[in-house]
């Protein structure tokens, strides 16, 4: 039997399990596509629906925003699994997480008397040497520590948002002992877009999809004769995705926004333009565009994701793919979900 399960999906964290049973004697293989939601919270959604976190066997991510990684490196040290990433994305992700180290001018001036007096000391002593620094000015006070230490600078639609949960319900899967790495990982392994690889009985096709991240890349996975693909966080349609999207069974595709609502909503004017950049979010009539004229209509199930909770609505990403769909008597069989950000979906089994 081939599951899949969105335990989340919107603009605040996304995640999802996709898993594969072939021999009916519990010898499963089952991957976390993004953590992008607290440990705890995780492992809450995983049992509601009825999976033990303990069994997954690997961690895949598309990308190093916010809300697909926030629990990342606790999930996977809790459980002790390997992440997967492409090499750029990793590179961010560390970046992203590793404390940026700074020097003030005290130090800086501490380290230039000590250098200067070894200097001296030495067999070739500095014939221009500079002047001493100034005094060293009173100690600047300890910053205001910011109310929200986990928000980035764009906080638009998946285009480094914040996590609701920040980062004490991590800390809490990840034992009492603090971790003095922030991206230290049990095990990583690099994969290359339109290379596929396997874990366990499940094999993986990874795609590059337009998104302002370093690499970002969707997914088809294919188990037991049947095919999954996941492609949210993307800006346009290339030719590249919709040649991944044919003959799948199931498509998990981004709606994240309404036109007008994004255009006369709350965000500035600079992250409106980013979500409807081509490395930006698909719209609602984006979405729809693509299932009336691209579509080949083989899925059985789709799932709109990502929609957006500040320009979006359910119905209005439900009414355009419905549109669409019944444009084409042949893809009237197609049943279509709405993934949520609160709650996780209901399991797909194949």
């Amino acid at each position: 039997m081939v599951r899949f399960t969105v335990l989340a999906s919107g603009s605040k964290g996304n995640s999802s399990i996709v898993s594969s049973c072939p021999s009916g004697d519990g010898q499963c293989t089952k991957i976390l596509v993004d953590a992008g939601l607290s440990c705890r919270e995780l492992f809450r959604r995983m049992r509601l629906v009825g999976e033990d976190p303990a069994t997954l066997d690997a961690i895949l991510i598309t990308h190093e925003h916010q809300d697909h990684i926030n629990g990342l490196a606790a999930t996977a040290r809790k459980l002790g699994i390997p992440v997967y990433f492409t090499e750029a994305t990793h590179r961010a992700w560390v970046r992203q997480v590793t404390p940026k180290k700074r020097i003030t001018y005290a130090d800086w001036a501490a380290q230039y008397r000590a250098g200067k007096l070894a200097a001296a000391a030495g067999p070739h002593p500095d014939p221009n040497p500079m002047p001493d620094p100034e005094p060293d000015p009173a100690p600047e006070p300890d910053p205001v520590p910011d109310p929200m230490p986990m928000v980035s600078q764009a906080s638009g639609d998946g285009l480094c948002t914040i996590a609701p949960e920040g980062g004490v319900e991590e800390e809490s899967c990840d034992g009492p002992d603090p971790v003095p790495d922030p991206s230290r990982l049990p095990a990583v392994n690099y994969f290359r877009p339109g290379q596929a690889f396997s874990i366990g009985d499940v094999s993986i096709s990874p795609f590059t999809i337009p998104h302002d991240a370093a690499d970002p890349v969707g997914f088809v996975f294919s188990a037991e004769g049947v095919r999954l693909a996941v492609a949210t966080d993307l800006g346009y349609m290339p030719p590249n995705v919709q040649a991944q999207l044919r003959r799948c069974d199931l498509i998990m595709l981004e709606s994240n926004h309404d036109l007008e609502m994004l255009r006369d909503g709350p965000y500035p004017w600079s992250v409106k333009q980013r979500v409807l950049s081509r490395v930006g979010h698909l719209s609602n009539d984006a979405t729809a565009q693509y299932l009336e004229q691209i579509y080949d209509g083989t899925a059985t199930h789709l799932i709109l994701a990502h929609l957006s909770e500040s320009n979006n609505m359910p119905e209005l990403a439900r009414l355009a793919a419905e549109r669409a769909l019944n444009s084409k008597p042949s893809l009237l069989a197609n049943r279509l979900h709405l993934a949520t950000q609160h709650e996780p979906l209901a399991s797909v089994c194949f």
